[in-house]
Order: structure tokens, then sequence, then C-alpha cells
């Protein structure tokens, strides 16, 4: 019997088959350039559909002369013509839908600085860049839908098997919908009806011009989280107009919108899995027998499988976890679950496009490669004794990699469980999807003949003792002392970094007095999980930090998530300040603090826990010593230079490939 039936399932839109229940829905890559489909764009594609989606949705084409960012395949003109042939041949060829997008995103932006070129419904602010757009005039309104029509000719005619327009996430036609942003007096704005009318018309004029064997969908807006926008109620009313034109063959729903509510569009850690099941079930009854799509941190096939067998959707939109892994569907249809390597919900994927760098993975260092795929991996021309040294995300890819091509791979490590320091961010509020990482590489590196030899300190004698070839230093780092604290404080081991403290309070379950305090020069999410952490311990918890924000290197859904749930548990933040450790503070327990620029001290009262997060330095120690006994060391993840799990897996896969 085949694993997960109703997800694996055919279903027929607009007369045209789908082999299973699963969509990639619109993510973009930042790969094309020049307006081109380039070949890295088509191969991240053809990888999904190859891994057993039914369904790709494109990420958002450049589908009128306006939309000017080079890495947006242009749909608009016979320039990436031939590229967008090329496009669909690959992926329908692999028995799978593709289906272009259509989007523009009117006066939102979430990158730094304003877009002095936005269109808009009305002269009203982005909330979130304050970009203002030029209104568009009925006349440029009738203009612009001409383009977007003949962009969806366009793509029929080089193969795609359909478009869907994107009327969510706060864009151009949720805007137009939307009572809040849309304040026009003229056919496209006052009325409901009048606010409808954008959208209206485009899905009509695309029907009449595409015909019915052309899939026509809609994203269309859930909550907004705007008070005076879209709730629940008007998205219902939305959908019904919307569906009830006969002209759409499925439909699905967006969360939030270009405002502070951006982060519900892409849930993290901190949200349950699919954690809009209530809000689909509130709406599936406003469209009637127009098939549905569930969005929304959707990750496990049993988790989809149920939404299709209790009949809550009839598609599913597997987003971040086909990123992730692009085999997830053939994977779940062979029953090979267990081999699924799982999306972490860190949004690393979303950080990457708007800065717009092509999309990366956390947890799949091959994204968009032709080697994707492959469970078999090419085998070394020369097979050498490589000893990894750390017990991390780096190392163990490093380790299992090396070893699928046939080296011999001992991997050392002073820890007993493997994991490294994501293993302490899993235990912290948002992590516990981080285990997957170092799980996957654990599982698969015992799979490829790995030598494990935990509890063993790397000495240079050590590893000289397994007559290494190659040795891969994937040692990690260690918070630097923050100079503005006493050299004497560290000596004597009074204040410690954050990740050493943490481990102190391991076991600790009952509520603490007193005042927790975090010295913020670290600005990653680690940081802050851990704040959240010590408001479960002590009665305050305090976060001072000497620039003028928090959260900067972190992205901008990320940080929204972390403005809020700071407010809601009262986690005080203290900007462009420095502690000043004073004799007193030891007896007294109130740590002083003042502004960068100078001034009176002020203090924290109470203080029962006091720790630092700074920047790291590389523990590379043994690469000198190793390197003067001739061997070929490689230095990786932190242990090159101390960053992110993201470079840790790229550049642990990027040495098992080439040693």
């Amino acid at each position: 019997m085949t694993p997960y039936a109703s997800l694996f399932s055919p279903l027929n839109l607009a007369g045209r088959r789908l082999r299973n229940r699963i969509v990639h829905p619109s993510m973009s890559t930042v790969t094309g350039a020049d307006g081109r489909a380039t070949d890295r764009l088509i191969q991240y594609h053809l990888n999904r559909a190859q891994g057993g989606a039914a369904m790709l949705v494109t990420e958002p084409l450049a589908v009128a002369p306006h939309q000017k960012v080079a890495s947006r395949v242009r749909a608009w003109d016979a320039h990436a013509q031939d590229s967008l042939v090329r496009w669909a041949t690959a992926v329908e060829s692999q028995d799978c839908r593709l289906i272009a997008q259509i989007q523009d995103a009117g006066r939102g932006r979430h990158a730094p600085g304003r877009n002095y070129e936005a269109l808009g419904a009305s002269p009203l602010p982005d909330d979130i860049s304050w970009t203002m757009p030029h209104v568009l005039s009925p006349t440029e309104i009738s203009t612009l839908v001409g383009h977007f029509v003949e962009s969806a000719a366009r793509v029929k005619r080089c193969g795609f098997s359909g478009v869907e327009i994107s009327a969510g996430h706060g864009h151009l036609f949720h805007q137009f919908m939307s009572a809040y942003s849309n304040i026009r007096t003229d056919a496209y704005g006052g009325s409901f009806e009048n606010r409808m009318r954008l959208v209206l018309e485009l899905v009509k004029l695309i029907r009449e011009r595409c015909g019915t064997d052309f899939i026509l969908g809609i994203k269309l807006p859930s909550n907004d989280g705007i008070d005076g926008s879209i709730d629940h109620a008007a998205a219902a009313q939305i959908a019904t107009c919307v569906t009830q034109t006969g002209l759409i063959d499925y439909v699905c729903f967006a969360q939030g919108a270009h405002a502070r509510t951006l982060e519900l569009h892409i849930p993290d850690g901190h949200t349950e899995r699919n954690p809009y099941a209530a809000t689909l079930r509130t709406l599936k009854a406003s469209v009637g027998v127009v098939p549905v799509m569930a969005l929304g941190r959707i990750n496990d096939p049993a988790q989809a499988d149920a939404l299709i067998e209790q009949g809550e959707a009839e598609l599913v939109g597997i987003g971040r976890a086909l990123i992730t892994d692009a085999a997830w569907s053939r994977k779940a249809q062979l029953g090979q679950a267990s081999r699924i390597r799982y999306c972490v919900g860190g949004n690393t994927c979303w950080k990457t496009i708007v800065s717009h760098l092509p999309i990366a993975c956390d947890n799949n260092p091959r994204v968009a490669m032709p080697d994707e795929l492959d469970e078999v991996f090419t085998q070394a021309s020369l097979k050498k004794r490589v000893v990894v040294v750390g017990s991390g995300v780096a190392a163990l890819e490093a380790a299992w990699i090396a070893a699928a091509r046939g080296h011999q791979v001992t991997l050392l490590a002073r820890a007993s469980e493997v994991g490294g320091k994501v293993r302490q961010l899993v235990t912290l509020p948002g992590g516990e999807d981080l285990s997957s990482i170092y799980d996957y590489q654990y599982v698969e590196g015992t799979r490829v003949g790995v030598d494990y030899q935990l509890n063993q300190e790397a000495t240079l004698e050590v590893v000289l003792k397994y007559r290494p070839e190659a040795v891969v230093l994937a040692t990690g780092s260690t918070m630097t002392w923050p100079r503005m604290l006493p050299e004497a404080l560290r000596q004597e081991g009074w204040v410690p970094d954050l990740r050493r403290a943490l481990s102190e309070l391991e076991g600790v379950t009952q509520r603490q007095t007193g005042t927790a305090v975090i010295l913020d020069m670290d600005h990653t999410e680690g940081t802050y999980a851990a704040a959240e952490h010590l408001h479960s311990l002590f009665e305050r918890v305090v976060v001072l930090t000497p620039r003028a924000t928090i959260a900067d290197e972190v992205a901008l859904v990320t940080r929204q998530g972390i403005y809020r749930r700071f407010h809601e548990k009262g986690i005080d933040v203290l900007y462009a300040v420095e502690p000043r450790w004073t004799e007193t503070f030891e007896t007294q327990a109130t740590l002083q603090y003042v502004s960068i620029y100078g001034g009176a001290l002020k203090g924290i009262e109470n203080v029962a826990f006091f720790a630092y997060a700074t920047p790291r330095q590389p523990n590379d120690e043994l690469a000198l010593p190793l390197k003067a006994a001739g061997l070929d060391v490689y230095l990786i993840g932190d242990c090159k230079a101390a960053r992110n799990i993201l470079a840790a897996t790229a550049e642990g896969d990027a040495i098992g490939r080439t040693l």
C-alpha cells in the first residue's frame, strides 16, 4: 500500500492532471539574471519536479515593464522567451505542472530603503519602509492589467500549465482590496465592489485570453493583522467574491501584510506546526467547491496527508520543506520519511533572498545544484584517512559527505553527544527543530561508516595516532571578553559568557528571584532565545546593548517576532548603553550602566544573573601544530570564521566533496 494514500492521490485542475497533492508554492530564488531564467533557476525547479512534487509555482515573474529587478524573469516581452520555454520543458517533462506567478509589490517593500518607483492604489505610505507610491490612474490600471494578461498568454505559449495571481501579503492587489490602503473615490475604490474591481477584471481577462485548459490560481489575504484592513470576515467575503465567478481553479490564503505583521507570512520555529489550520477551516467554506491549498510550516508527510484525508484542503503547499529536501515528495511516497532533511524554520532562506543573494538553506547545502538529488556520491579518486575534529554541524556534514565518497573518516569530539553549540540552541525557545540537522547528519554518517570517537580530547598526539592524511578542524569558536569590563573578572571567572551561563542553569526549573541581565554584543537569534528562556526562570530579564537597536543580524520577519515576544513577556531592552562594573556590585547586586556617550550612571537592582554574548574568536589552536607535523589541514565553520549554521553546513559539505 502506498504510504500517505490521500497525499499521493491525483487531482485534475483545468483539465490538467496532478499526480499528487504536493505543491511548491512561490518562493523567490534570486537565481535569474538579465531578466532570463538561468540554468540554476531551471535546475532548482527541475530538482523538485524530479523529486516528486506535482506542481511548482514560480517566484514572481516580471510581468510589466516597470518591474526591472534583473533576477526576475521577464515575461512581459520576448526577451526571455527562449529561457521560459526551456524552463517549462524541463519541469513539464517530469509530469509536473509549472505555474507562473503574477505579482506586483505595489508600495510594499521589506528591504532597507524606499522604492521611489513604486505604484499604489492611494497616496499612503508603506507601513514598513514608508515608501510613498505613485497612485495609478484608471488609464494606467488598464495598461498594467494589459501587461499582466499578455504575460499570462506568453507563458502559456512557452509551455507553462497556468498562472497564479498573488493577491495577498500586502502586495498591490491586496492594497486595492483593503479599505485600509485604498482610499480612492473612483471606480477602483470606496465600496467593496469597487475595491474588488481590479482583481476581478484581471481574472476575467486572463481566462478569456488563455482559455479553460489553463490553470488559474489565486493567493488571497487571510487575516492581515492590521486594524481596519482585512480580517477573517473580510477575507471570507473576498474569497467568495473571487471564486463565485467560476473562473478560479484553486485558491490559497496568505497571512500578514507589509506592516508589523509581515512575520505572519512566514512562521518560524516559535510557532506551532501548521499554525493556520484553524484559519483555513474558517475560510474554506467561503470558496465552495474550489480546491484550496494549505500553507504554513507543513513539514511532515503525515501532517500533509491528514489535511487531504480530513478534507481540510485539496492541495498542500510544501515551501521551505521542499527547499530543504528537493526529494521530500519521493522519499515520502517510498516510505522513507525518516531520511528526509527537515526544514528547521529558521527563515535563513528568506533572509538570503531579501538580501538579494541566491536562495540558501541551513539544512541543505546543495540548493539548486545539479547533484542536489544525488544519493550515491561520486567516489574520490584517491581514498584518504581523514580525521574530523569537532561535534557540531560543520564537522558532522564534512564527516558524512567525505565518508560517502569513500574516505576512511574518524570524527573526534570532546563532547559526549553530537550537535555542538546547536544542541544548546535546541533547548531554547524556537530552537526545537534545529535538532533535525545533526540527527540527519549522524544517521547518514553511521550509514556510510564514519567512526565516531566521542568523549575524546583531540590533542595533537591523539590526532596523530590515527595517522591521518587530512585533518578537518571544525572546533567552533569562543565568545570574546567584553573590554568595558575589568580584566580581573575574566581571570577570576566571575562573569561567564552566555553559553557557559546557560549550561550552569541546566536542570534548574524553579523560578529564581532577582533579575537576569544579558550584555548583547551578538545580535543573533540565540541571544534572544536565551533571554526568553531566562524569562521563564527569573523575575525580570534585561538585555542591554551598545547599539541603538537589537537583532541587527537577523531577518526582518525574525526581528518582528523577537520584538513582539519581548513586548508580550515584558523583557526590557536598554539601548546604546554599556555596563560599568563597580566594587560594590558583588555585594549590593546593583549593576550599573551608562550611555555610550557618557553621562550619569544608572543601575539595575537585584541582579541575580549576568552574562555576555559577544563576537566569537575561532578555536583554531590545533591548526599550526598539525601543519607543522606535515598534515593537510582545513578549517571550516566557526573555526574558520565565526558565523552561522548556514556557513557551517555549507563549508562542511564543500570540504567533504573536495577532499
